[in-house]
């Protein structure tokens, strides 16, 4: 898996995902929406901690930066 994520891209999935447990373990957010909010955080971390996300290959894009030779 070649990364395409660039750090500012990885920043801002783990505070959304910070934001999404909050909602739902604070009892903000509840049921089926809460659900899909922490499984969605729990894939924003994993692409995070990993830099590669599935969605960009397929439409082609990446947020790394361009390597200067």
């Amino acid at each position: 898996m070649k990364k395409n994520m660039g750090s500012a891209d990885r920043i801002i999935r783990v505070l959304l995902a910070a934001v999404f447990a909050y909602l739902y373990f604070g009892g903000v957010i509840t049921g089926t929406l809460g659900i899909v909010l922490v499984v969605l955080g729990g894939v924003f971390v994993l692409t995070s901690l990993i830099s590669f996300c599935p969605l960009y290959t397929l439409v082609g894009f990446s947020t790394c930066p361009r390597k200067t030779t």
